[in-house]
């Protein structure tokens, strides 16, 4: 037997504006019946994954230990641009020369998530 993840929990300030911010990353809606200053709501990402946002009460004071890695569908370098104009953070950068890495970003509540290259720039031949 085994167990299946059904989501990612994020605990944050503001659960329905979390939830917006990373509808706008994912390209999938809020749960329909959210409104704002629901205390839980969540994005479906498809075959059954959610990402779920809970509010609490206590801020975000260290380092996530579990983290989202993001693979955009476009090259990363212009996600990364994109994410930074809906309210992410530059975190740190990992993105080496010869194009292999990633980027460290942080969503409005200061959780960190990670673009890596897309498929078309890993299938790429190196330069």
């Amino acid at each position: 037997m085994v167990s299946v993840v059904q989501n990612v929990a994020i605990d944050c300030a503001d659960a329905y504006e979390l939830a917006r911010f990373w509808g706008e990353v994912t390209g999938r809606p809020v749960d329909p019946a959210a409104k704002p200053g629901d205390g839980e709501t969540q994005v479906e990402l498809g075959g059954g994954l959610m990402l779920y946002f809970n509010q609490v009460p206590e801020p975000k004071t260290v380092k996530n230990r579990v983290h989202l890695c993001l693979r955009p569908e476009t090259p990363r370098d212009g996600e990364v641009e994109r994410l930074l104009a809906l309210g992410a953070a530059f975190v740190a950068d990992r993105r080496n020369p010869d194009g292999t890495g990633w980027a460290v970003l942080a969503d409005p509540e200061g959780n960190e998530f990670c673009v890596l290259r897309s498929t078309a720039e890993r299938a790429a031949p190196s330069a």
